[in-house]
Order: C-alpha cells, then sequence, then structure tokens
C-alpha cells in the first residue's frame, strides 16, 4: 500500500510539515509544564530561605542563630529565588530563550556539584537532598538537550 502525500519540491511532504509541528508544539508544552513545576522549588525555599536561620527547617534541625550564616543564607536564598523567577519569566517564549535557559541550569548543576562536594567532605544528606542533587547534575545537561532541540525545531 502506498500513502497519497503531495510532495512539493520547496520542502518535505504536507503530513510530515504537520507532523513535525505538532511534535514541536508538544514538546515545547512539555518543556514549559516540566519547567513550571521545577520553577516552583526555588521560588517558594527561596522565600522560606529569607528567613535565615530562623527557617523551620534549620530550626527544625537545630542550628543556632549564627550572624554570618544567618545573612549568608538569606543572600544565596535571595539569590535562588531570583533563579526560580529567571525559569518563569522565560516559560512564555521557552524555545528562542536558549542561553537564558543554559545560564540558569548551568547555575543549577554548579550548586549539585556544591552538594556533591559536601557529601563526599562532610556526610550524606537527608534522602530529599539526595534527589535533588541528582536532578541538578543529571537533570541539567538533559533539560538543555531538550530546549536545544525544541530551539532548533522552532526554527
Amino acid at each position: 500500500m502506498t500513502e497519497n502525500k503531495t510532495t512539493h519540491e520547496f520542502g518535505p511532504t504536507m503530513s510530515n510539515w504537520k507532523r513535525n509541528r505538532i511534535e514541536s508544539q508538544t514538546s515545547k508544552l512539555g518543556l514549559q509544564i516540566v519547567m513550571g513545576l521545577l520553577g516552583i522549588i526555588p521560588v517558594a525555599t527561596g522565600l522560606l530561605g529569607l528567613l535565615g536561620v530562623a527557617d523551620p527547617f534549620y530550626v527544625a534541625a537545630g542550628v543556632p542563630p549564627i550572624v554570618m550564616l544567618d545573612s549568608n543564607l538569606r543572600f544565596f536564598s535571595g539569590v535562588w529565588l531570583g533563579l526560580g523567577l529567571g525559569i518563569y519569566w522565560l516559560i512564555p517564549t521557552i524555545e528562542r530563550q536558549t542561553l537564558l535557559f543554559r545560564v540558569l541550569w548551568a547555575m543549577i548543576f554548579i550548586g549539585g556539584i556544591g552538594r556533591l562536594l559536601s557529601l563526599t567532605m562532610l556526610a550524606w544528606p537527608p534522602v530529599p537532598f539526595i534527589a535533588f542533587m541528582a536532578l541538578e547534575i543529571v537533570g541539567a545537561p538533559l533539560f538543555i538537550v531538550w530546549q536545544t532541540r525544541l530551539s532548533k525545531s522552532a526554527c
């Protein structure tokens, strides 16, 4: 059996063009949804971290109220919150935001390396932080590849 497809001399068959367009839109929507869900993490934890050592997680862990630690926690929480807001800023045009997308994920990747250093130099963190580290180190390159493919298909 052969399919009836009209091939144009300037491009792929019409059905291939439609399929590629649908796949591109599906990939874009999927990446937008995933980034929107993941963006909750830095925004929520960034806001919470602005409490410094008064953050309920640090209080529960018995972290003492050391001024330098409190100041650094609040500063880095602000940076983390800014990263989360950057994620939400790029979502609408995610296929055209390659540079910002890569910079944000590079920052996340480097943070994951920091967690890995902590794990090797001090001790294993609680289980959720191991999952975060895996997302940061393994997920970052995968998300960059996904966005790169999306960006190329949008051209």
